[in-house]
């Protein structure tokens, strides 16, 4: 059965071109005109992605995106904006974007991360070899999506969340922002923001602040690493 991906996007040019692209696909794509009519779509219909545009008519793609996660409605959602700024990728994806891409865009990238966004969600027969992460006090629970320090949850965004399972399953590895970009964002989307510094800070906040012990470590001219002490 193919892929079903909601198109939410006033320009109506634009928001053809992508659904005859990815139909060309074999992806089932329909389109919305402006927030309320793609809410009304959502709440009417099952979608395995969403393609969001930032500055909607009426009600916002970043609401629509805010209304979503407060639903606890997990659909991944790729945001489209001519906002290209390392403050407005921060703000889409704190908003509960999965993704962010900046106009105007190349349709074959577009393509990828919307390949690796429903992959991401249709695992398949994939198992994880554990259902927790441990570093410490410091433990992440796979099959719940939650983190906690010496027994205190830890309330993270989607993005946080793959950040720190990333920096984990790699405990004692320095790694590049290249690295990190490449996969927890799955794609080089913009190799000129620091949107990877700007969350490696939000991550140290929640996990460290409050510890003697630190565990995120910033490795100067290199990455960073997650380790004990």
């Amino acid at each position: 059965m193919a892929n079903k991906i909601l198109v939410i996007e006033d320009q109506s040019k634009l928001a053809s071109l992508i659904q005859r692209g990815l139909e060309a696909d074999g992806y089932n794509v329909t389109i919305a005109l402006d927030g309320e009519t793609g809410l009304d779509m959502i709440y009417n219909n099952s979608y395995n992605l969403i393609v969001l545009d930032l500055m909607l008519p009426g009600i916002s793609g970043i609401e629509v995106c805010q209304l979503l996660r407060k639903e606890n409605n997990s659909v991944p959602i790729l945001m489209l904006t001519a906002l290209g700024t390392t403050s407005n990728v921060v703000e889409g994806l704190d908003s509960g974007a999965d993704d962010y891409m900046v106009k105007p865009f190349k349709f074959e990238e577009l393509k990828a991360r919307i390949r690796t966004l429903v992959r991401r969600t249709n695992p398949g027969t994939q198992q994880q070899l554990s259902s927790t992460l441990r570093i410490m006090d410091l433990v992440l629970d796979l099959d719940r999506r939650t983190a906690s320090r010496d027994g205190k949850e830890i309330s993270l965004t989607a993005t946080e969340y793959r950040l720190l399972e990333f920096l984990m399953r790699n405990k004692n590895k320095v790694l590049t922002r290249i690295e990190i970009l490449e996969h927890v964002w799955d794609i080089n989307f913009n190799m000129g923001t620091n949107v990877v510094d700007v969350y490696v800070n939000y991550l140290r906040k929640k996990v460290d602040r409050g510890f003697d012990v630190k565990l995120i470590h910033t490795m100067i001219g290199m990455g960073y690493v997650i380790k004990e002490g």
